[in-house]
Protein backbone atom coordinates (compact mmCIF):
# COMPACT_ATOMS: atom_id res chain seq x y z
CA UNK A 1 0.00 0.00 0.00
CA UNK A 2 1.30 3.77 -0.61
CA UNK A 3 2.34 5.69 2.00
CA UNK A 4 1.02 9.28 2.65
CA UNK A 5 3.64 10.97 1.18
CA UNK A 6 3.55 9.26 -1.96
CA UNK A 7 -0.02 9.75 -2.20
CA UNK A 8 0.48 13.00 -1.77
CA UNK A 9 3.51 13.72 -4.99
CA UNK A 10 1.17 11.72 -6.77
CA UNK A 11 -1.81 13.79 -6.18
CA UNK A 12 0.26 17.05 -6.82
CA UNK A 13 1.65 15.44 -10.29
CA UNK A 14 -1.98 14.61 -11.57
CA UNK A 15 -2.75 18.38 -10.68
CA UNK A 16 0.23 19.87 -12.58
CA UNK A 17 -0.94 17.32 -15.29
CA UNK A 18 -4.09 18.75 -15.70
CA UNK A 19 -3.07 22.31 -15.08
CA UNK A 20 -0.94 21.93 -18.14
CA UNK A 21 -3.17 20.50 -20.21
CA UNK A 22 -5.72 22.93 -19.45
CA UNK A 23 -3.14 25.43 -20.33
CA UNK A 24 -2.17 23.92 -23.41
CA UNK A 25 -5.85 24.03 -25.16
CA UNK A 26 -6.47 27.11 -23.84
CA UNK A 27 -3.27 28.22 -26.00
CA UNK A 28 -4.67 25.72 -29.02
CA UNK A 29 -8.13 27.64 -28.67
CA UNK A 30 -6.40 30.80 -28.66
CA UNK A 31 -4.27 29.98 -31.89
CA UNK A 32 -7.60 28.42 -33.81
CA UNK A 33 -9.14 31.66 -33.35
CA UNK A 34 -6.55 33.51 -34.28
CA UNK A 35 -5.97 31.98 -37.46
CA UNK A 36 -10.10 31.80 -37.96
CA UNK A 37 -10.21 27.89 -37.93
CA UNK A 38 -13.42 28.68 -35.72
CA UNK A 39 -15.78 30.85 -35.61
CA UNK A 40 -14.85 34.02 -33.78
CA UNK A 41 -18.52 33.96 -32.25
CA UNK A 42 -17.56 31.34 -30.08
CA UNK A 43 -14.39 33.01 -28.43
CA UNK A 44 -16.46 34.73 -25.81
CA UNK A 45 -17.68 30.94 -24.76
CA UNK A 46 -14.60 29.35 -24.22
CA UNK A 47 -12.53 32.42 -22.96
CA UNK A 48 -15.35 33.48 -20.32
CA UNK A 49 -15.09 33.04 -16.33
CA UNK A 50 -17.78 30.36 -16.74
CA UNK A 51 -15.02 28.64 -18.22
CA UNK A 52 -12.73 29.40 -16.16
CA UNK A 53 -14.58 27.90 -13.19
CA UNK A 54 -14.57 24.95 -14.94
CA UNK A 55 -10.96 24.50 -15.95
CA UNK A 56 -10.86 25.28 -12.01
CA UNK A 57 -12.85 22.42 -11.11
CA UNK A 58 -11.70 19.63 -13.66
CA UNK A 59 -7.48 20.68 -11.53
CA UNK A 60 -9.64 20.31 -8.46
CA UNK A 61 -10.75 17.13 -8.94
CA UNK A 62 -7.17 15.36 -10.06
CA UNK A 63 -5.77 17.60 -6.91
CA UNK A 64 -7.65 16.58 -4.45
CA UNK A 65 -8.67 13.42 -2.26
CA UNK A 66 -12.57 14.82 -2.49
CA UNK A 67 -14.01 15.71 -5.62
CA UNK A 68 -17.10 17.22 -4.46
CA UNK A 69 -15.63 20.62 -4.30
CA UNK A 70 -14.71 20.36 -8.44
CA UNK A 71 -17.13 19.33 -9.66
CA UNK A 72 -19.46 22.30 -7.87
CA UNK A 73 -17.20 24.34 -9.42
CA UNK A 74 -18.03 22.60 -12.98
CA UNK A 75 -21.79 22.66 -11.75
CA UNK A 76 -21.73 26.46 -11.82
CA UNK A 77 -19.46 27.09 -14.61
CA UNK A 78 -21.59 24.95 -16.43
CA UNK A 79 -24.95 25.95 -15.38
CA UNK A 80 -24.38 29.90 -16.36
CA UNK A 81 -22.52 28.93 -19.05
CA UNK A 82 -25.82 27.03 -20.49
CA UNK A 83 -27.44 30.73 -21.52
CA UNK A 84 -24.15 31.70 -23.42
CA UNK A 85 -24.42 28.70 -25.83
CA UNK A 86 -28.39 28.17 -26.44
CA UNK A 87 -31.07 30.98 -26.75
CA UNK A 88 -33.05 30.26 -23.61
CA UNK A 89 -36.67 31.72 -22.47
CA UNK A 90 -35.93 31.53 -19.17
CA UNK A 91 -33.62 33.83 -17.05
CA UNK A 92 -31.18 31.26 -15.28
CA UNK A 93 -30.10 33.24 -12.79
CA UNK A 94 -33.90 32.90 -11.20
CA UNK A 95 -33.23 29.46 -11.12
CA UNK A 96 -29.83 29.62 -9.70
CA UNK A 97 -30.33 29.92 -5.84
CA UNK A 98 -33.42 27.75 -5.88
CA UNK A 99 -30.87 25.07 -7.20
CA UNK A 100 -28.35 25.68 -4.63
CA UNK A 101 -31.02 25.50 -1.95
CA UNK A 102 -32.36 22.40 -3.52
CA UNK A 103 -29.11 20.49 -3.82
CA UNK A 104 -27.50 21.72 0.04
CA UNK A 105 -31.43 20.37 1.18
CA UNK A 106 -30.63 16.93 -0.67
CA UNK A 107 -27.25 16.97 1.31
CA UNK A 108 -28.66 17.60 4.62
CA UNK A 109 -31.19 14.59 4.09
CA UNK A 110 -28.09 12.50 2.64
CA UNK A 111 -26.51 12.94 6.15
CA UNK A 112 -28.94 12.74 8.26
CA UNK A 113 -28.54 10.28 10.80
CA UNK A 114 -25.24 9.48 9.82
CA UNK A 115 -23.42 7.55 12.90
CA UNK A 116 -20.79 9.56 14.63
CA UNK A 117 -21.72 12.75 14.13
CA UNK A 118 -19.54 14.90 16.30
CA UNK A 119 -21.85 18.03 17.31
CA UNK A 120 -21.75 19.04 20.86
CA UNK A 121 -21.50 22.90 21.78
CA UNK A 122 -18.36 24.50 22.88
CA UNK A 123 -18.71 24.92 26.78
CA UNK A 124 -16.79 25.42 29.84
CA UNK A 125 -16.83 21.96 30.00
CA UNK A 126 -14.09 19.73 27.68
CA UNK A 127 -15.76 18.19 24.55
CA UNK A 128 -15.40 14.46 24.38
CA UNK A 129 -14.64 12.82 21.24
CA UNK A 130 -16.29 9.89 20.01
CA UNK A 131 -14.27 6.61 21.77
CA UNK A 132 -12.40 5.82 18.13
CA UNK A 133 -11.16 9.41 18.79
CA UNK A 134 -12.18 10.83 15.13
CA UNK A 135 -14.10 14.03 14.07
CA UNK A 136 -16.93 13.57 11.82
CA UNK A 137 -18.28 17.56 11.62
CA UNK A 138 -20.69 18.82 9.22
CA UNK A 139 -22.00 22.87 8.94
CA UNK A 140 -24.22 23.93 6.64
CA UNK A 141 -25.47 27.41 6.89
CA UNK A 142 -23.87 26.72 10.43
CA UNK A 143 -21.19 27.23 13.00
CA UNK A 144 -19.82 25.16 15.91
CA UNK A 145 -17.17 25.26 18.66
CA UNK A 146 -15.41 22.43 20.37
CA UNK A 147 -12.46 22.00 22.69
CA UNK A 148 -11.00 18.61 23.34
CA UNK A 149 -8.42 17.79 26.80
CA UNK A 150 -7.04 14.86 27.53
CA UNK A 151 -7.76 12.62 24.59
CA UNK A 152 -5.71 11.16 21.58
CA UNK A 153 -6.72 12.87 18.48
CA UNK A 154 -6.67 10.68 15.28
CA UNK A 155 -7.84 12.79 12.83
CA UNK A 156 -11.32 12.93 10.84
CA UNK A 157 -12.81 15.40 8.49
CA UNK A 158 -15.23 18.64 8.36
CA UNK A 159 -17.23 19.71 5.90
CA UNK A 160 -18.24 23.25 6.08
CA UNK A 161 -20.65 25.10 3.48
CA UNK A 162 -22.36 28.45 4.14
CA UNK A 163 -20.39 27.85 7.67
CA UNK A 164 -17.97 27.35 10.29
CA UNK A 165 -15.99 25.62 12.99
CA UNK A 166 -13.57 26.26 15.58
CA UNK A 167 -11.67 23.05 16.94
CA UNK A 168 -9.56 23.67 20.13
CA UNK A 169 -7.23 20.83 20.31
CA UNK A 170 -4.35 22.85 22.35
CA UNK A 171 -5.23 20.09 25.48
CA UNK A 172 -5.44 17.25 23.00
CA UNK A 173 -2.82 14.34 22.69
CA UNK A 174 -1.88 13.29 19.13
CA UNK A 175 -1.24 9.64 17.90
CA UNK A 176 1.41 7.95 17.27
CA UNK A 177 2.85 8.27 13.22
CA UNK A 178 0.34 10.64 10.62
CA UNK A 179 -2.57 11.69 11.77
CA UNK A 180 -4.86 12.74 8.44
CA UNK A 181 -7.64 15.29 8.99
CA UNK A 182 -9.35 16.24 5.74
CA UNK A 183 -11.46 19.89 5.52
CA UNK A 184 -14.08 20.69 2.66
CA UNK A 185 -14.99 24.46 2.90
CA UNK A 186 -17.29 26.10 0.16
CA UNK A 187 -18.19 29.51 1.20
CA UNK A 188 -16.98 28.80 4.77
CA UNK A 189 -14.46 28.43 7.16
CA UNK A 190 -12.47 26.34 9.73
CA UNK A 191 -10.03 27.40 12.79
CA UNK A 192 -7.11 24.76 14.43
CA UNK A 193 -5.68 25.15 17.60
CA UNK A 194 -2.77 23.47 17.85
CA UNK A 195 -0.11 23.30 20.92
CA UNK A 196 3.24 25.18 19.56
CA UNK A 197 5.27 21.91 19.16
CA UNK A 198 2.62 20.16 16.87
CA UNK A 199 4.50 19.55 13.40
CA UNK A 200 1.88 20.34 10.78
CA UNK A 201 1.95 19.15 7.45
CA UNK A 202 -0.87 21.47 5.02
CA UNK A 203 -1.86 20.03 1.47
CA UNK A 204 -4.76 22.29 0.76
CA UNK A 205 -6.03 23.13 -2.81
CA UNK A 206 -7.20 26.71 -2.45
CA UNK A 207 -9.67 28.40 -4.97
CA UNK A 208 -10.52 32.09 -4.17
CA UNK A 209 -9.72 30.96 -0.61
CA UNK A 210 -6.95 29.64 1.40
CA UNK A 211 -5.65 27.91 4.23
CA UNK A 212 -2.84 28.85 6.49
CA UNK A 213 -0.46 27.91 10.00
CA UNK A 214 -0.64 31.31 11.84
CA UNK A 215 1.18 30.03 14.65
CA UNK A 216 3.77 32.79 15.46
CA UNK A 217 5.87 30.49 17.83
CA UNK A 218 6.66 26.70 16.14
CA UNK A 219 8.93 25.00 18.40
CA UNK A 220 10.62 21.52 17.51
CA UNK A 221 8.17 18.59 17.67
CA UNK A 222 8.45 16.92 21.09
CA UNK A 223 8.21 13.49 19.11
CA UNK A 224 9.18 14.26 14.98
CA UNK A 225 7.03 11.05 14.94
CA UNK A 226 3.54 12.54 15.56
CA UNK A 227 2.41 13.96 12.66
CA UNK A 228 -0.80 16.06 11.35
CA UNK A 229 -1.58 16.39 7.68
CA UNK A 230 -4.42 18.60 6.72
CA UNK A 231 -5.42 18.09 3.14
CA UNK A 232 -8.74 18.93 1.21
CA UNK A 233 -9.84 22.22 -0.49
CA UNK A 234 -11.13 25.67 0.41
CA UNK A 235 -13.15 27.30 -2.27
CA UNK A 236 -14.23 30.63 -2.18
CA UNK A 237 -13.44 30.24 2.23
CA UNK A 238 -10.65 28.85 3.91
CA UNK A 239 -9.08 28.23 7.40
CA UNK A 240 -6.10 29.02 9.70
CA UNK A 241 -4.19 27.18 11.99
CA UNK A 242 -3.46 28.85 15.89
CA UNK A 243 -1.91 28.39 18.72
CA UNK A 244 -3.04 28.08 22.12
Amino acid sequence: METTVEQILKRQKMKKFAFGFVVIMAGLLLLAFNFDMLPNGWKHVFFSWQMLLIAIGIVSIFGSDSRMPGWILIFIGGFFLIPEIFVMHISFFRLFWPFILIGIGLMILSKHGTHGRWRRKFNSSATILPEDGYINETNIFSGSKHRVINQVFRGGKISNIFGGTEIDLSKAILQEGQTELTIECIFGGVTLIVPDDWKVILNMNAIMGGFSDKRLVVRQATDPNKVLIIRGSAIFGGGEIKCC
